[in-house]
């Protein structure tokens, strides 16, 4: 899951630092911030950079990914 202020999203790939999520609702505009909350209740920040059509965003995340909910183990 993902979330832009009251706009919730799912994450669909973590590959490195970029991030690809849809959002039935209403696209989070460029340049917002996305908050993926972590498995150790940490949250981790992504700058959207573009929208990908079919509801779906691309973000570049500020921290490491190796923990989060979608990465590949």
């Amino acid at each position: 899951m993902s979330k832009n202020a009251e706009n919730t999203g799912r994450l669909l790939e973590i590959k490195g630092v970029v991030v690809d999520a849809v959002f039935t609702e209403k696209l989070p505009a460029i340049y917002s911030a996305l908050q993926i909350p972590r498995p150790d209740g940490s949250i981790l920040i992504a700058e959207v950079q573009q929208h990908l059509g079919d509801d779906r965003v691309r973000a570049v995340a500020m921290d490491a990914t190796d923990a989060s909910p979608a990465a590949p183990r």
